[in-house]
């Protein structure tokens, strides 16, 4: 049976707050392109600079706008192979769970951990140069973890959709 220990699970939880349609549609041209001017974003949603400026940096302080970051073709910087893998781990006690999350924090091949219901515990987004690094990142790695009793892999064919927007119409 799996536990969630808050300190693990809730440490990126925030406080919701209300978003005004002006908001979303900031919130949206950010997401698109997070290095529009100022001055043309004010434009774009209809306020002038100095407000946009200050609502901007209200949402930064709020935490919903958590950071600003360049997306890079994971291709192009000889990253080709991707998997998704999914890990069970064989006991839940807080040691093992602890030890299991910073690990994988640590890891830069691993882009994305989900703790999930159903089959397995854990689901990894991991990106590699090739087969052969994924497979030294699981001898290596994973597979060394204490308590980790299942890995399954699911290589990624092709990405048929990716974003990192969130969907904020009239939320």
């Amino acid at each position: 049976m799996k536990q969630c220990f808050p300190e693990v699970a809730m440490e990126n939880e925030m406080t919701e707050i209300a978003l005004s349609a002006r908001d979303r549609t900031l919130l949206e041209l950010l997401q698109q392109d997070c290095r529009i001017p100022n001055a043309e974003l004010a434009q774009r949603v209809g306020m002038s600079p100095s407000a946009c400026w200050r609502r901007v940096k209200a949402l930064e302080q709020s935490g919903l706008i958590r950071r600003y970051a360049c997306e890079l073709d994971a291709a192009t910087a000889g990253l080709r192979f991707t998997a998704m893998v999914h890990v069970s781990l064989s006991r839940h006690d807080r040691a093992n769970v602890e030890t299991f999350v910073s690990r994988v924090l640590e890891r830069p091949e691993v882009l994305d951990c989900h703790a999930t219901t159903g089959d397995a515990d854990y689901h990894l987004r991991v990106v590699c140069a090739d087969a052969d690094a994924y497979n030294r990142f699981l001898d290596d790695f994973l597979f060394d973890l204490p308590g980790v009793s299942k890995v399954r892999t699911n290589l990624v064919l092709k990405q048929i959709k990716h974003t990192t927007a969130l969907p904020l119409a009239d939320g």
